[in-house]
């Protein structure tokens, strides 16, 4: 599954455009990962780090029918305190037999503590997949177009959307040959960790490149009165190559009453320095079993599924 990601004009228009193109087995290939969504490398807009995110099983409220969705996430390290970001944006998908793109127009206001705008439904998957205008040599595109930016703060700071080189970025996502690690993080000083701060896991090894789970036990700038829990690259180890990783992810703690893990997964992400959940575990549900004495168990299960490069 090849997916080609370019940054900057197309056609006739002078504002930043990013598109995704993926093959076409792309519902076989992913769902063999276990993901049902792909979030693409962060591109730069107008002082701020963005990424898109294609959803290939998205269901509204009450259909029972799968849709392709697409929506725009900003970089939470882009963003300021106190400051919202309200942008305007268009979400859509290439029409190859008419040359033209097809979806909706959307805005969303960004903030410390909301970086995904909402889903917007372009296609039913299942006709995405029999189509012939959508699909062509086993290829699908889709785009957002930033068009406005304006940011509410107490310096009133005046946004221009600006134009941007063109960029292309490659992500291959293998058919089967996955390389796959499990590391378990015993931890029995819970209660003696500077509880205030980030504290890492012993790093372990996989695929070639060394990671380590990143915990804020309190929660970081993100998180509302949550533990806060990330896969991160050994910062010795980041990957500044030609090619980076394409991963599919596991975090999980045990509940060490019930032998119950309380997991999330995440979706396709480029392995560019960390991926997880700000809000990973209420800390109010901390004792009830999840710490016990000074006993906390985290486990992260990594799959790697591919490469990532710009072409």
């Amino acid at each position: 599954m090849l997916f080609r990601i370019q940054n900057g004009g197309f056609g006739t228009s002078e504002r930043p455009m990013f598109q995704i193109s993926n093959g076409g087995l792309m519902t076989s290939h992913m769902l063999k990962t276990g993901a049902k969504r792909a979030t693409s490398g962060p591109f730069h807009c107008s002082g701020y780090n963005w990424d898109l995110q294609v959803s290939l099983m998205h269901k509204e409220a009450g259909s029972v029918t799968p849709y392709v969705a697409l929506r725009l996430a900003s970089s939470t390290l882009s963003l300021v305190p106190a400051h919202t970001v309200h942008a305007v944006f268009e979400l859509s998908i290439c029409n190859h037999s008419k040359g033209m793109y097809y979806g909706c127009k959307a805005s969303y206001n960004f903030d410390f503590k909301n970086f995904y705008s909402k889903e917007h439904c372009l296609i039913p998957l299942k006709k995405l997949l029999k189509s012939s205008a959508f699909l062509v040599d086993d290829g699908c595109v889709f785009a957002v177009e930033i068009l406005k930016i304006d940011v509410c703060s107490p310096e009133k700071k005046a946004v221009v959307v600006q134009k941007k080189a063109t960029t292309v970025q490659n992500l291959f996502v293998q058919e089967k040959g996955f390389v796959k690690g499990t590391y378990t993080w015993n931890m029995n000083n819970f209660l003696e960790l500077d509880l205030d701060h980030c504290v890492r896991s012993p790093t372990f090894e996989v695929g070639g490149h060394k990671w380590c789970i990143s915990m804020y036990p309190r929660g970081d700038l993100y998180s509302t009165d949550c533990l806060s829990l990330y896969l991160s690259l050994d910062a010795s180890n980041e990957l500044h190559l030609e090619s980076k990783k394409v991963a599919v992810m596991t975090l999980s703690i045990l509940n060490q009453k019930n032998g119950k893990h309380l997991t999330k997964t995440s979706g396709l992400f480029i392995c560019d320095g960390g991926w997880g959940w700000p809000n990973f575990l209420a800390l109010k549900k901390l004792k009830k079993g999840y710490v016990v004495g000074s006993s906390c168990i985290v486990k992260a299960d990594l799959t790697i599924v591919g490469l990532s490069n710009d072409g």
